[in-house]
Formats: structure tokens, C-alpha cells, sequence
């Protein structure tokens, strides 16, 4: 089979497509013909080396991808042949509280071998299926970025009809939001700095939307549409960029979830606001396989489609990332594997 790996050292021109040999299930695994990948930023800083610059290569790239069951070992018991899955960004925890043991090297596309593959073999457990109405294009895009909407929203959050949500830019995460939160009958309000993507987001359902190269203090847009009371809960993903204008966007008890570093690791951060209004911020990355199964329930119910923004050839995985790099990707971005 073919796949893409990262050999000898990071770098796009480093990621070149080889041949493996296919896989062969072993007793609890599957194995599954991939359909479709989705990229996340996760995926961009891998490659070029600034995720983890300790990762062993080769690595084969990417955690996110959709497929076809076409073979299980023995004592397989959750799926069969033909059935319609994804692999779980974390192989190992499957529900409960996090541990090193469920999640420390257990993730897909580093350090373990990734989707990136014409075929990949997973632990059952691992493995979710997925709702009937989505494409493997669609499917693609579910196991980082929507599981980790759902994670900070109702594994660690607790939003509600009537509450209000603040998700930052257009990109998988914040999307997710966007669509998840008014599944459940919150108001969102969400920020970008191009009115294009903000029009974009109207269409979705967006109530309330801020251009914060517009408005660069942020935080007085969302004060002024919340009549001065700030937010129930914030996705949080530009990291310590943007962190202090969310906590000012917050409530008195509200949530910020932190889940990107998009504007910055590394920053002072006067933290008198959070202690002053009771305000919980939690890290969040990803979520088990339970978050997984739960969501997709939700998204059938409903049926959800996940944003596409565009979807790239097999041999344009370089090309993929680069778009991503530009940021000019409005939800997922993803990539055909066995057409």
C-alpha cells in the first residue's frame, strides 16, 4: 500500500509518499480501508516539526480519517466487515477521567502512525462508528476538532438552551461549536477577521458575529451584546494571544476552555479577573471514545453536516497543509485517499 511519511527530518519536503506493506489484523484489531483524512493544526505543526520535535520518524502523519472495515482479527466483537468507522484520536481511552496511561503516547499521527495511509490497522477499541447520512468525506472531520467542541461544551461544560457560547475564528474547532451549540439552543457568537467567513457564519447559524481586526478589543463587543454580563462559556483556541480579552468576555462563574495556541504559548497574564469573578478555566484535548459515540448520536439525531472547506487529491497533501498554514480554510480541510 501507499502512504505519506515524514522521513529523516521534519519539513514539508520531507513528507513523501512510500510503500508499506498492507496491514494484517491482529487478534482485537481491525483493519480498515481509509476513505478520506482531515487535517487539523495539530497535523501542520507535526510535520513541520514544531508539535513535538522529539517524535520518532518516520511517522506517518495525521489523526483524523474515515474508512471501510474490510478485514477484523479474532476476538473482534464491536465491528465487522463493511461497517463505516473513523479512528478515535486517542487508541487507549475509550471513557472515565484521563490518564497517562489511556492517553500518554496513545494518540494517532504522532506518536503513533497516523491516517494518512491507504490502509491502517486499529484496535477495535479504538475505533467508532459512523452516522449513516455522512459522506467519508464528512465522517473525515469528526474525531479531533468536533469531539473536542463536544468535550468543552458537555464533558466539561454544561451548555444549555438559552446560554451563551463564544467561539474564536472559523477554523474546525470553532465551527463545530458553532453547529453543536445551536443543536443544543445556545446563542453563539463567534469572531473572525474577514466579513466574508463571518457572513459564512450567519448562514450556519451564527447570532452574533465581531471582526476583530475591526473591533480589536474584542471583549467590550461581547460585553456590549451580552448587556454587560459576558459569556456562560468560551472555546478558546488562540491560546495566550487571545486569552485575556476572553476572560474579560466572560461572566461571573463562567467556563473558558482552553483548546489552542493559535496567537502565542507563552505570556504574562494578570489573573485577577479570574479570581475576582470565579471564572474555571480548563485545558481540554479531545476527548474519549464515549465523547465520540455520544456526539454522533447527537448528529444523527439532528443531522449534522460537518463544513467541508475544500477537499484535496491524494498526491496534494503538501498542498493541504500549505492552505492550512494560510488560514484561509473555513471549517475542515480534508483529503481523498481510495476514491
Amino acid at each position: 500500500m501507499n502512504v505519506y511519511e515524514i522521513q529523516g527530518s521534519f519539513g514539508f519536503e520531507n513528507l513523501k509518499v512510500v510503500e508499506r506493506p498492507d496491514p494484517v489484523a491482529s487478534p482485537g484489531q481491525v483493519v480498515i480501508k481509509v476513505k478520506s483524512t482531515s487535517i487539523n493544526y495539530r497535523d501542520l505543526l507535526m510535520v513541520k516539526g514544531q508539535y513535538n520535535p522529539k517524535q520518532p520518524l518516520p511517522l506517518i502523519p495525521f489523526s483524523d480519517g474515515a474508512g471501510e472495515v474490510v478485514s477484523i482479527g479474532d476476538s473482534v466483537t464491536r465491528l465487522a466487515v463493511g461497517d463505516r468507522v473513523a479512528g478515535c484520536f486517542f487508541q487507549s481511552w475509550t471513557g472515565g477521567r484521563p490518564t497517562r496511561k489511556n492517553t500518554a503516547g496513545t494518540s494517532l499521527g504522532g506518536p503513533l502512525d497516523g491516517m494518512l495511509a491507504e490502509y491502517v490497522a486499529l484496535d477495535e477499541r479504538g475505533v467508532v462508528k459512523v452516522p449513516e447520512h455522512l459522506s467519508f468525506t464528512e465522517a473525515s472531520t469528526l474525531p479531533c476538532a468536533p469531539v473536542t467542541a463536544w468535550s468543552c461544551m458537555w464533558r466539561h461544560g454544561d451548555v444549555r438552551p438559552g446560554d451563551t457560547v463564544l467561539t474564536l475564528g472559523t477554523g474546525g474547532v470553532s465551527i463545530a461549536t458553532l453547529q453543536l451549540a445551536k443543536m443544543a439552543g445556545a446563542t453563539v457568537i463567534i469572531t473572525s477577521s474577514s466579513d466574508e467567513k463571518l457572513d459564512r457564519a450567519k448562514k450556519l447559524g451564527a447570532d452574533h458575529t465581531i471582526n476583530y481586526k475591526t473591533h480589536e478589543n474584542w471583549s467590550k463587543e461581547v460585553r456590549t451584546i451580552t448587556g454587560r454580563e459576558g459569556v456562560d462559556h468560551i472555546i478558546e483556541v488562540g491560546g495566550v494571544g487571545t486569552l485575556d480579552q476572553s476572560i474579560r468576555s466572560c461572566r461571573v462563574g463562567g467556563h473558558i476552555s482552553l483548546v489552542g495556541i493559535l496567537a502565542g504559548m507563552q505570556s504574562k497574564l494578570n489573573l485577577t479577573s479570574v479570581l475576582m469573578s470565579d471564572i474555571r478555566i480548563q485545558g481540554v484535548f479531545a476527548g474519549p471514545r464515549d465523547c465520540f459515540e455520544n456526539m454522533n448520536r447527537a448528529i444523527t439525531a439532528h443531522k449534522m453536516k460537518p463544513v467541508v472547506d475544500k477537499t484535496f487529491g491524494w498526491g496534494e497533501a503538501k498542498e493541504a497543509l500549505q492552505y492550512i498554514e494560510s488560514g484561509s480554510h473555513f471549517g475542515k480541510v480534508c483529503i481523498a485517499v481510495n476514491d
